[in-house]
Formats: C-alpha cells, sequence, structure tokens
C-alpha cells in the first residue's frame, strides 16, 4: 500500500487528525501529517493574515512549511484537505511541490469558485475529488 501526506490549514486541525486516524485504522501503513501541535488553540481560530501579525507565529512558520515539505517527499501520494474549497498559502505550496514531485494529488472538495478567492491554477493540479477515507485507501493499494 502506498503512503499518503496529508496537506491542510491549521484552522481544520482537528479534522484533518480525525482524517488521518482513520486511515490508520483502515491499515494504511504510513500517513504523515501536518504538525500543528505548537500552535495555540487560540491562534489556530485566526485566519492566516491575523495570524502573520504575530512575531512569534512568523518566526516559526518557515520551519513548519519546511518540515512539512520533507513529509512530501517521503510520501507516495498526496491528499490536500481543503473542507469548503479552502486552500491557504501555505498548503498551496506544498500543493505546488508535491506537483513538482509528479506526485497523485487528491483533495476533499474541488476549490472555490474564482469569485470567492478560488484559484483556478490549483483545481486543476488535483487527479479526483474523494472525500472519505475509505475511498482513499482503495486507491493506495
Amino acid at each position: 500500500m502506498k503512503s499518503v501526506v496529508i496537506c491542510g490549514s491549521q484552522r481544520y486541525k482537528e479534522e484533518i487528525q480525525k482524517f488521518a486516524q482513520r486511515l490508520r485504522k483502515l491499515n494504511v501503513p504510513v500517513v504523515f501529517e501536518p504538525n500543528f501541535t505548537k500552535q495555540r488553540k487560540k491562534m489556530l481560530k485566526k485566519k492566516e493574515s491575523e495570524r502573520l501579525l504575530s512575531e512569534s507565529y512568523r518566526a516559526r512558520v518557515p520551519a513548519m512549511v519546511h518540515e512539512h515539505f520533507d513529509r512530501i517527499r517521503k510520501a507516495d501520494v498526496c491528499y490536500v484537505y481543503n473542507k469548503n474549497g479552502y486552500l491557504g498559502i501555505n498548503t498551496t505550496l506544498e500543493l505546488g511541490f508535491a506537483h513538482g514531485k509528479n506526485m497523485v494529488i487528491y483533495a476533499l472538495e474541488t476549490e472555490k469558485p474564482v469569485e470567492a478567492g478560488g484559484e483556478i491554477c490549483r483545481d486543476i493540479l488535483f487527479t479526483e475529488i474523494i472525500d472519505k477515507p475509505e475511498e482513499l485507501v482503495k486507491r493506495l493499494v
């Protein structure tokens, strides 16, 4: 079975963790997920533009992104957890990195419409939209 790395916004930390746990229960041997443990709950609820106002947050972000790039390097498949079609700046970087690595990229949902802040260039990178861990596991075999 192929390994999977999950990419997504800190605002969906708990949902991403549940999705990863479900994959593990379905016997996916290697599931990489973002390391959001260093973030305070108060900070996670804020938009990225608000988080970036914090000097300590800005100091941590580059290391967190670089650390997740390493997880992407190690995985076979990328899964983008983009609830409501939302992708932040860091996840967009990770998506581009996964694409540059020629990874198959699955996503939870389609990109938001352009009028709502979506990017047409991100949507075209998704191989398929898969909203359930059980369906993703079928693609990893």
